[in-house]
């Protein structure tokens, strides 16, 4: 997950702290509303994915799907642009590491995820 920090860092100008935060709550999410089958080889090919999700993870009392991670990232202190911008480059940097096929399983499976990608 370093490079992909290190990623959203640069060329997104935002804090560390909350690229971490950002990440984790896309793992949380796709975690809790993708299919378990998928989203378990996913995480196995991110070293780190585990500990910042579980760093990030809802406890449930908010609201779910794509609006409530949305809303997570932003009480994160990112802006609507750099929740979609950073989504997008999640799911770029997650293409890379387990393929086109794979993912596009994940983002298929999940109402309105499809919009971010």
């Amino acid at each position: 997950m370093e490079e992909l920090i290190g990623r959203l860092v640069a060329e997104n100008g935002i804090d560390r702290t909350v690229a971490e935060k950002a990440v984790g709550i896309i793992l949380d999410f796709l975690s809790k509303e993708g299919p378990a089958d998928k989203v378990g080889p996913l995480l196995a090919k991110l070293p780190g994915a585990e500990a910042l999700m579980h760093k990030a993870a809802d406890g449930g009392g908010g609201m779910g799907g794509v609006m409530g991670a949305g809303m997570r990232m932003m009480a994160a202190g990112l802006s609507m642009g750099e929740v979609q911008g950073l989504t997008r480059q999640f799911i770029a940097y997650a293409r890379e590491k387990v393929g086109e096929d794979e993912l596009g399983e994940i983002v298929a499976a999940i109402p309105g995820l499809a919009q971010f990608v």
